[in-house]
């Protein structure tokens, strides 16, 4: 009969010791809470206001455990539909996933009138919209500085999405055009004439060869000048 208390006894006092107890199996909240507070984290500087829902397990569906460490597979992004995975390191370690989706409502450009190929986009051919950046192709355009210097690849439809497949600089420079070299540096700026050694668009490499023959190399603006690397 003494054995039986003692043994009791001792039962007691250890589900009484800090630590000692059992883990139990992580509720309901507490892992929308961690899910939701890692993928606000990852979403941080997306174009937009983040919205996330979740489908979480029910609860006891999970191993029990005394912290869960949230992660993204390799190659995923808070953006759209989403798998998170739960890992949890513990004498048994487990891992599990769990469905959420990422949306980010923000504002896009889409043609304000049928634009034709080879046509320069100006102030009168865009205008904004607003949806879920997620259900649109991640080239979907979001920024009016991005249509600087830029001509329509394809005839885009009025409404359409401008998506930076359908746009590319417009060539401001012919090879062997004759050129401005703008040299620019700390309080000085050097002009020379050139000859373009290749054709060029806004804002992409070019090479061309002065006057005593020299190579250089630089980019070109929006006014058909070539600046010169430093």
């Amino acid at each position: 009969m003494m054995k039986n208390l003692r043994f009791l006894a001792a039962i007691a006092l250890f589900a009484l010791v800090p630590g000692m107890a059992a883990a139990a199996a992580p509720a309901e909240a507490d892992v929308r809470a961690v899910v939701e507070r890692f993928l606000q984290a990852q979403a941080v500087g997306l174009p937009g206001k983040v919205r996330i829902s979740l489908k979480t397990p029910g609860a006891g569906t999970l191993p029990p455990c005394d912290a869960l460490e949230p992660f993204l597979p390799r190659g995923a992004a808070a953006w759209g539909r989403v798998s998170v995975g739960l890992r949890c390191h513990s004498d048994k370690p487990w891992t599990r996933f769990v469905q959420a989706h990422v949306a980010v409502e923000g504002r896009y450009l889409v043609a304000a009138r049928t634009i034709d190929a080879g046509q320069a986009l100006g102030a009168g051919d865009v205008t904004e919209r607003s949806g879920d950046l997620t259900a649109l192709p991640r080239s979907v355009l979001t920024d009016g500085s991005q249509l600087a210097g830029v001509v329509a690849t394809n005839r885009i439809a009025a409404g359409a999405p401008l998506r930076r497949e359908l746009l590319r600089g417009e060539v401001v420079i012919e090879q062997g055009q004759t050129v401005q070299l703008i040299a620019a540096g700390n309080g000085f700026v050097v002009s020379t004439e050139g000859r373009a050694m290749t054709r060029a668009e806004v804002g992409k490499p070019v090479r061309a060869k002065t006057a005593d023959g020299r190579l250089v190399s630089g980019v070109a603006d929006e006014n058909g000048q070539i600046r010169l690397a430093n």
